[in-house]
């Protein structure tokens, strides 16, 4: 559907986010119920929105509408839902397939003309939490299938308002959502590099062993968040130098600027796994150099030690030792002896 866009709206303040059938996420606060179906709809000059049975039951009648715009909002949706409203948007069982499995990789795939994208939703709690988020396009809708943990309406073009992103075409509030989720990488990715910049602060300072095991955490969430972000790259890559129907000509250059944001964010997380690694480096290099002061310092002493012991054994064999005096001018040379080797050794800052 053409689109002639301007500056979209936001979020509205309707409910959030979906626990689906999928893996077991990290707790964060809900804000959506699971199984809820909401289907937004341009009817004429007015902005319609249903949930439930009531809104699967409306969607044939919809999309046979000229000019259809409709929006379904699927949250956790259970397999019988996901099958519902498989039906009623006539997709391939494959589509199905993928939104019920979960656990995909970013990918964007094209079946029978309607087009997949799947892309994640990061939070940073005590751990990073990736949530999937499946996006169809088809001829006159776009549905979205998320967890709970998570709500598009949350985002900054929809905060005021469907209607105004709706109005232009279902490929431009996958614009509108797609921009949102990857706008929300930037604080995301922000946040990693200051617990960087934290961790090789206390590596230089001190490095302990709990220093490097918050080292290896990181790392492990910096490859966990790559691996959500870095595929996103290509999605966008496709989606706007290939020639797709169901995406307006004039929506391309929107969607490129999504790719610009994605390809400065790869290259700020490479940055930041080349910093991971020469911190790791330097907490090497570190515990090597308090290494070589310690075995410094155990020469030094043993320097000192041997010279007093060798010394005393060597007159300690001699009678000539205990006579007249003589015990006390060995041992005031050997203190005298002792004293010079711990001076010199001072001085070259080996004790």
């Amino acid at each position: 559907m053409a689109s002639t866009r301007p500056n979209p709206a936001s979020p509205s303040d309707e409910p959030p986010p979906r626990p689906r059938q999928r893996t077991a996420r990290a707790a964060i606060p809900v804000a959506g119920q699971p199984g809820t179906i909401r289907v937004v709809s341009v009817e004429g000059d007015t902005i319609h929105e249903t949930d439930g049975a009531t809104a699967l039951a409306r969607l044939p009648e919809l999309l046979r509408q000229p000019d259809a715009a409709v929006w379904v909002d699927l949250i956790a949706p259970t397999a019988r839902q996901a099958e519902q409203v498989a039906a009623a948007l006539s997709l391939h069982p494959l589509i199905l397939e993928d939104v019920l499995e979960g656990n995909q990789r970013a990918k964007i795939e094209t079946t029978e003309g309607v087009v997949h994208i799947v892309l994640f939703h990061l939070a940073y709690g005590e751990r990073v939490v990736a949530s999937e988020l499946d996006v169809v396009l088809g001829l006159g809708f776009l549905l979205t299938v998320h967890d709970v943990d998570w709500d598009p309406r949350d985002g900054n073009h929809l905060q005021g308002g469907i209607g105004p992103i709706l109005r232009h075409g279902p490929d431009h509030l996958l614009w509108a959502i797609a921009d949102d989720l990857v706008d929300g990488y930037f604080p995301f990715a922000d946040r990693l590099g200051d617990a960087i910049d934290d961790i090789q602060d206390e590596v230089v300072r001190k490095a302990t062993p709990d220093t490097v095991e918050r080292l290896f955490l990181l790392k492990r969430e910096l490859i966990q968040t790559r691996r959500a972000i870095s595929p996103v790259r290509e999605v966008f890559n496709q989606l706007t130098n290939r020639d797709e129907a169901l995406i307006d000509a004039n929506e391309l250059v929107y969607f490129r600027d999504i790719y610009d944001h994605v390809i400065r964010l790869t290259d700020e997380l490479d940055n930041y796994r080349e910093l991971a690694s020469a911190t790791l480096d330097v907490y090497l290099t570190q515990v090597n150099n308090n290494l070589s002061v310690i075995m410094k310092r155990l020469t030094g002493v043993t320097v000192i030690l041997a010279g007093i012991g060798a010394i005393a054994g060597l007159f300690g064999m001699s009678e000539a030792a205990v006579e007249a005096g003589n015990f006390w001018i060995v041992s005031g040379g050997i203190m005298a002896l002792a004293a010079g080797a711990a001076i010199v050794l001072r001085r070259i800052d080996w004790i």
